[in-house]
């Protein structure tokens, strides 16, 4: 599987006979996802076959690269096709969008090659070694800040030459006249052609141990005074800009916006679900007893839709120094874990609540216990004194850890069905319990092992039966406490989240617009449903919620440790506890483990109601309520 880097279809030339358009493929600049292709680093060998959106079953044409410093650059060739077929109607389709205007970037295909990827500060990787394979025509490009532009040259003068117009010319809108940065782009790009041209030049001639020949001098001398009048230009164009820059009007702070046009955001991705690469590597490592090297060997037959996996197996072997940044923690490795991570945190009740104060294990964090005393005063009379009051809440490390035994055959085989086993009950397990310790009342703090839930100790009161109602009095309780409103999260079970949606007004309009079985947006407050609610109803201000996690899952896997086969082992064994060799049934254990705790800043950021299973409404009364919770 090859990666991909588009450009927009700039078409320096085009030759309606011919069928031959000319053009920049890519450039040395950070693309969307912040990685930088090198030019110079690129190698291919023309011709390159000319595909139609990466479909390498429909070629249309044959292209031709050259690199340089300032990017590459193509020459692309549509044949005319005499007999009539798929084969005609496909290439003289591809020909017509590219006239029209319909086809407006272009894209390479490559792939990096053995040691050819550096990590950036910045995030994203530099490609300093690839192989390019192919080069398509594509309808977007993956550059959101380039997606639509139009074609920038016809190469107008020779068409009006000619007395020719450029089909599909006439319908589109009118050209942007080039800009500033637009024109020392063309004479940069220029300029670097012409010294490539002048370095082959003196190359050859030093190859062959000879002085220039006539005509080799004549060139080299032409293409001499073309730099130095591209210097030239080049240095009015900067002051230019720079005058520019000095007489721009700064943009409104509040500008008036007439109409939004919303472009799309395209991002390539391999065609597998989601932490996919995550299970594969810990596949990769069980198979091979945790060696690395064998375990990137193994990985390799993943590399069509995964080769992340071998790459980040491979990067940990590297030597690490003082001087390299990227030293045992390299690139695809986080992108590995953080895969994993963005699946599993929007299955969890705290991955779907935003706003939490975020905090560090192990470190004295300020929380206001009490507020100054204020009133009037008159004049010449003594003013009342004040203070505050504060404490220190620390999070210590606490984990959550778990245990999956695998059979040898099942690692083994990782096909498709056997992977999603091994996501989804990682996923839903560790989903599951942190939902349940999160919010359960009856979970208490255990020191050293566990927090206590965010519920558990909070004021609480029974719900009343009727949502509205209920609603408000939790709003209520955040309002008489000087708590901020806005921000707050309703947690409730997807009954009664499903529930509120069948509710309306007497008109038949629904009285929770915007809530449905999986929660929702209501009037500026946000609901997640969860199963681990139950019959209650917990509602939170998120800014007044410690929470603090490394951001990260370690796997860890054995073949030769003893388990006892519990879901709640004895602590400490004993004389009867029973013991399962994994060496011995031929089986592997898979340990994931995830750093979490949380703590209520403030006594009042959390309440909740017991009893609340809301029925669905059979009559309703002119607020909505059921009759049964009028009564």
């Amino acid at each position: 599987m090859l990666d991909r880097a588009y450009a927009v279809l700039q078409i320096k030339a085009l030759d309606d006979e011919r069928r031959t358009i000319s053009g920049i493929a890519s450039t040395p600049t950070p693309d969307r996802h912040g990685d930088i292709l090198e030019p110079l680093g690129a190698t291919f060998r023309n011709p390159l076959p000319l595909l139609l959106h990466h479909d390498g079953q429909r070629p249309v044409g044959q292209a031709h690269l050259t690199a340089t410093a300032a990017g590459i650059a193509f020459t692309a060739t549509l044949p005319s096709v005499a007999a009539a077929g798929a084969v005609r109607d496909r290439v003289d389709e591809a020909w017509q969008s590219i006239k029209a205007g319909l086809i407006t970037g272009v894209s390479i295909g490559f792939r990096p090659l053995a040691d050819g990827i550096k990590a950036l500060a910045g995030g994203g990787v530099r490609l300093c070694k690839t192989e390019i394979c192919e080069l398509s025509l594509v309808t977007i490009p993956a550059n959101v800040d380039t997606t639509i532009q139009m074609i920038k040259s016809y190469d107008a003068p020779h068409l009006a030459a000619s007395g020719r117009q450029p089909p599909g010319v006439a319908g589109l809108r009118p050209a942007m006249p080039p800009t500033t940065t637009d024109h020392i782009q063309n004479l940069e790009h220029k300029r670097a052609a012409l010294a490539a041209r002048m370095t082959a030049i003196m190359e050859t001639a030093a190859a062959d141990g000879e002085t220039l020949v006539a005509e080799a001098a004549t060139e080299h001398d032409g293409l001499t005074a073309q730099v130095k009048s591209i210097d030239a230009d080049l240095q009015r164009w900067r002051e230019h800009e720079t005058l520019q820059i000095t007489k721009a009007t700064p943009v409104p702070a509040t500008p008036v916006v007439t109409h939004t046009l919303a472009l799309p955001r395209v991002s390539v991705r391999p065609n597998v679900p989601l932490g996919t690469a995550f299970v594969r590597q810990a596949c990769a490592l069980l198979v091979c007893h945790g060696n690395r090297y064998e375990a990137a060997e193994y990985a390799k037959r993943w590399d069509d839709s995964t080769p992340e996996v071998a790459l980040s197996l491979k990067a940990a072997i590297a030597p690490g120094t003082t001087t390299d940044a990227t030293w045992a923690n390299p690139l695809v490795n986080q992108t590995i874990s953080s895969e994993f991570l963005e699946l599993l945190r929007p299955a969890t009740i705290l991955g779907q609540i935003s706003g939490l104060r975020q905090v560090p294990f192990n470190t004295k964090v300020p929380a206001q216990t009490g507020g100054g005393t204020y009133g009037w005063v008159g004049e010449a009379k003594p003013k009342p004194l004040t203070k505050l009051a504060f404490s220190s809440e620390v999070l210590g490390i606490t984990k959550v850890a778990g245990i999956i035994v695998l059979t040898e055959e099942l690692v083994r085989l990782s096909n498709p069905s056997a992977e999603a086993l091994c996501r989804a009950d990682m996923i839903a397990g560790i989903a599951q319990f942190l939902d349940s310790q999160f919010i359960d009342p009856a979970v208490a703090a255990v020191a050293g092992v566990n927090p206590a839930s965010i519920t558990n100790g909070a004021p609480t009161s029974a719900a009343s039966g009727a949502p509205l109602a209920d609603i408000m009095g939790l709003i209520n309780h955040f309002a008489t406490n000087n708590i901020a409103v806005n921000g707050v999260h309703v947690i409730l079970s997807p009954a009664n989240a499903l529930a509120l949606s069948f509710r309306s007004n007497g008109d038949g309009s629904p009285q929770f617009p915007g809530i449905g079985l999986n929660g929702g947006d209501y009037r500026g407050l946000s609901f997640v449903a969860s199963q681990a609610a139950g019959t209650n109803v917990i509602a939170l201000q998120p800014s007044l919620i410690l929470y603090a996690d490394d951001g990260g899952v370690t796997i860890d896997a054995s073949r030769e440790a003893s388990l006892q086969m519990d879901s709640a082992p004895a602590s400490p064994a004993d004389a009867t506890t029973v013991y399962v060799s994994l060496w011995q049934t031929n089986t592997v254990g898979l340990r994931a483990e995830r750093f979490a705790n949380w703590k209520r800043a403030n006594a009042n950021a959390v309440k909740y109601l017991t009893a609340a299973a809301w029925p669905a409404p059979t009559g309703l009364s002119a607020n909505g309520d059921t009759a049964a919770a009028k009564k």
